[in-house]
């Protein structure tokens, strides 16, 4: 399947899975995940400054700026390398889509080291085996986090068997 850049970003018409959790941490990498994600894909620069009230309005300016460069890198890389398309909840809604989820699911696996989870998941979200560069860009960020003292929750790790469920439910 060839990555078409055009399809990457496409809003979920799907049902929401997870609310938008209370959590900082999930919340900062879940509405930046979409709001990053929306911008490369409309070019729209509202979606950009979304991102960055999100992140300077729980971290402060200053912290919000590092932590937006690792972002970026994150979901360029996701964009870049994505077999499929990848989905992703309107502006604002109150809750999170499954890719939006594994985008949650990945940095927390990252931050505890659950490494067969984390793999599922990346190649779950991309829709591919070569995860290379995503998983980089993946593990920047979740070091970025920790650093600010913004650790994910265990339990936002999605289980390999759930994202090879979500990646098989998607191929058919």
């Amino acid at each position: 399947m060839a990555n078409s850049a055009s399809n990457v970003g496409h809003v979920a018409r799907s049902a929401k899975i997870v609310p938008l959790p209370a959590r900082a941490p999930e919340r900062l990498v879940g509405v930046g995940f979409r709001c990053w994600l929306a911008g490369l894909s409309t070019g729209d620069i509202k979606c950009w400054e979304d991102a960055w009230n999100t992140f300077s309005g729980i971290l402060g300016p200053e912290k919000a700026k590092t932590l937006l460069l690792d972002l970026s890198k994150f979901v360029r890389a996701v964009k870049a390398n994505a077999q499929r398309d990848i989905e992703i909840s309107p502006a604002g809604c109150r809750s999170f889509c499954r890719d939006e989820c594994l985008a949650i699911s990945i940095i927390a696996a990252c931050q505890h080291g659950e490494r067969q989870a984390l793999k599922a998941s990346v190649s779950a979200l991309i829709g591919s085996e070569d995860i290379g560069d995503t998983l980089n860009g993946a593990l920047a960020l979740a070091a970025a986090l920790r650093s600010t003292n913004q650790m994910l929750c265990a339990d936002s790790v999605c289980p390999a068997t759930c994202a090879l469920r979500a990646s098989r439910r998607r191929m058919m």
